[in-house]
């Protein structure tokens, strides 16, 4: 097979990874496999995965710093109305 990319096979795999749940698999085995016999396939997959693992982290991050400074700023107004 060949080892490059035709511009209908890029839009193909653009569509597939704009479906939910559908996305995560492929790049999981297009990361982990031979790419579909595509090395930029494999390599697009594993910076993909990447990038989408760090996003989560850094969401989760603020989450609980918000979520934090929310429930102490909640705590803090519930104190105040006693006095």
């Amino acid at each position: 097979m060949e080892d490059k990319m035709t511009l209908g096979q890029w839009i193909l795999t653009t569509i597939l990874l704009c479906i939910p749940c559908v996305n995560i698999v492929l790049l999981i085995v297009w990361a982990a496999g031979n790419g579909g016999g595509y090395t930029a396939r494999k390599t697009f997959s594993q910076a993909y995965l990447i990038v989408m693992v760090v996003i989560y982290v850094i969401s989760f991050i603020i989450g609980m710093i918000t979520g934090a400074a929310g429930a102490a700023i909640g705590a803090a107004n519930a104190a105040m109305m006693f006095f």
